[in-house]
């Protein structure tokens, strides 16, 4: 059997008030995959305050979550 493990969720927020419940469940979503890969972190990209990324990170120390504020790097 094939598995995939997300690497990256993208949250988009259409009222304020769905904000703190959308942030919370695309973090437990990658917690979990990240578990999955064993050695990244979790990066959380603020790129304006209606959409946020969430991705797994080399950079990041596993069990910890950064945030930024910008752009994130685009992958290929």
């Amino acid at each position: 059997m094939n598995s995939q493990t997300i690497e990256s969720v993208e949250v988009l927020i259409d009222r304020p008030e769905e904000l703190y419940d959308l942030l919370n469940e695309a973090e437990a979503v990658l917690r979990q995959a990240a578990m999955a890969h064993g050695s990244a972190g979790i990066r959380v990209t603020r790129h304006d305050p209606a959409r946020y990324t969430f991705e797994l990170s080399d950079t990041v120390p596993y069990g910890e979550t950064r945030e930024q504020t910008g752009r994130a790097v685009e992958q290929p």
